[in-house]
């Protein structure tokens, strides 16, 4: 069906050309004001060849379809077409409440997940797995998940991150879809929200904060030198300014005023309030506990209770000050006359937040943090077995937390020993889990004669040395099961084997390779390379027993096409 035929049917089916008023095209999409909207049949015009979508709201009408193309657009992007297939496939433009991405998937938040049609989208060229968790329909793509995602933008005309209205404008307070969710996936989904934007900028600071620590350590650039300043403002600045980062993230995630939630960061990073804790003591509450936090100064007589080193780097404060700023901006909205709306909710919710994180939030947030450093700190000064248990614990269960991508949970613990006590531990033996996994998948590319496997598992193994496994696992081993428990068991001695050795981690990095600097001790006068020495001996270990037990274990299939 050409442009004009699909134009004539939907005329008759929006009640005829005495029913229609004005019309209006957007790329793809065909806006119709109708005078009777009992008149339009939306069922059959849903069904018509070509219609990804048709919706009617306050008179509206809009049909989404492939024949609505661009006239000046040259040529198609090269993902259209598994753009088009993959909105089709979950349901169309219509079920969609949102779409972002991470590294390696798309991941949808649906009306109803019921009209997702899972096993076409499965068997569709270019989508490697699709999986359910915590609220979200996420699509596994793989390495070209960014083109793919700009696609599926373009050719549904989605907005980026947020849910759409029928013009394909934010909703602000918006239904986030997914249906009831538990506690758990609840808080899965806040955090993965509010961190994961970050994670390629906070990758990227890492791995230049690493390589400066490896450059001092050999004596190849002094830190005294302007080259190390200028680069270390890049490498620690974007950590030291986190709250503001996570202001920006947390306001969009919950639904407020991106800037008021930079402002509330702002005032955490504030030098003068920084700086305030290297003043006189006024006083110590919890004095005698590991809670113990001093005050340098106070608030209308309250003292303002905060850590020895501000709340520079940390995290949970601005989440928690975010939280609680956007429903009382959301209630302000309605109380406020329209006509002083623009600057006095903002005013208000500064005037009130601000002050209410530095009395209450903070603290709180300090003391939560503190309470997790404690427990996970117990379980590695379990005398001889403490670090081995978790270590092995972590190993072991990283990647079946990836998949389902609970893995998001235990990012902020890292983030908070950085911002307390300047390195982690926790998560150090997750590095060699993706290594194990790799190198299972190589056995397979050398040990498999099934050609089909191997032009899979040939370009997982290159993309899983890099840490992006979400290929490996979902393309190779996890289809086949034994290797994926084999990379599990390599992972888990592998894991077991750092947390003994107590490996130290000293900033977020980036994945796979590009990961190994920031187990560099930036201290002169600290651990220097101990800790990436242990992280390269783990990966060796979870490597070769990876590799060895799946290459000694492996079978193709009964039927299988051979090279």
């Amino acid at each position: 069906m050409d442009q004009k035929d699909l134009l004539e049917r939907v005329a008759a089916l929006a009640g005829g050309e005495s029913n229609i008023g004005r019309q209006d095209r957007h790329g793809q999409e065909l806006f119709v004001t109708v005078k009777d909207r009992s008149m339009v049949d939306l069922d059959r015009l849903r069904e018509v060849e070509g219609v990804l979508a048709a919706e009617l709201r306050h008179g509206r009408l809009r049909v989404s379809a492939e024949q609505f193309q661009e006239e000046e657009k040259s040529m198609a992007s090269k993902y259209d077409g598994l753009a088009r297939i993959i909105i089709q496939n979950v349901g169309g433009k219509g079920n969609i409440n949102s779409v972002a991405h991470c590294i390696t998937r798309l991941r949808f938040k649906l009306k109803d997940e019921s009209k997702a049609n899972t096993e076409v989208l499965e068997a569709t060229d270019g989508v490697i797995k699709v999986m359910k968790s915590g609220g979200q329909y996420q699509v596994v793509i793989g390495n070209n998940v960014t083109d793919v995602y700009d696609a599926v933008l373009e050719v549904g005309h989605l907005q980026p991150g947020g849910a759409v209205d029928e013009d394909g404008n934010p909703i602000e307070g918006g239904d986030t879809g997914g249906g009831k969710r538990g506690p758990v996936a609840v808080l899965i989904d806040l955090i993965s929200g509010i961190i994961q934007p970050t994670l390629g900028v906070l990758a990227g600071a890492g791995i230049i904060k690493g390589l400066l620590a490896l450059f001092s350590f050999f004596g190849l650039v002094a830190e005294s030198s302007g080259t190390y300043q200028v680069l270390y403002a890049v490498a620690d600045g974007f950590f030291y300014f986190l709250p503001i980062i996570l202001g920006y993230t947390a306001a969009k995630k919950f639904k407020m005023n991106e800037f008021v939630g930079m402002a509330i960061g702002i005032a955490l990073c504030y030098p003068a309030m920084v700086n305030s804790t290297a003043g006189e003591v006024l006083g110590t509450v919890l004095a005698g506990t590991s809670f113990e936090m001093s005050y340098y100064l106070k608030f209308l007589g309250i003292p303002v209770i905060m850590p020895a080193s501000g709340y520079t780097s940390s995290v949970v404060p601005i989440i928690l000050a975010v939280a609680l700023a956007a429903p009382l901006e959301r209630w302000l909205k309605k109380v406020i006359p329209d006509v002083i709306k623009l600057f006095i909710v903002p005013t208000v919710t500064l005037a009130v937040m601000v002050p209410l994180t530095y009395l209450v939030i903070g603290p709180i947030a300090s003391v939560l943090c503190s309470i997790l450093t404690m427990v996970f700190g117990a379980i590695y000064a379990i005398p001889a077995v403490g670090g081995i248990i978790a270590g092995a614990l972590i190993g072991a269960f990283w990647q079946v937390l990836v998949i389902f991508g609970l893995h998001w949970g235990l990012v902020p613990l890292a983030l908070i020993n950085y911002a307390t006590i300047g390195y982690d531990a926790f998560l150090s033996p997750y590095f060699c889990v993706s290594f194990a996994q790799t190198f299972v998948v190589l056995a397979i590319v050398l040990k498999t004669r099934d050609q089909k496997m191997r032009n899979v598992a040939l370009p997982a193994f290159i993309s899983g040395l890099f840490g992006v496994t979400e290929p490996a696992i979902y393309g190779v081993t996890l289809p086949k099961k034994k290797p994926f428990v084999i990379s599990c068991i390599a992972g888990c001695i592998g894991g077991a084997f750092t947390g003994f050795m107590g490996a130290k981690s000293y900033g977020m990095g980036g994945l796979g390779l590009f990961g190994l600097p920031v187990y560099i001790d930036p201290n002169p006068n600290g651990d220097g390379m101990r800790s990436m020495i242990i992280i390269l001996a783990a990966v060796a270990i979870a490597s070769v027993l990876g590799f060895i037990m799946t290459f000694l274990t492996y079978k193709d299939d009964a039927k299988v096409k051979k090279a």
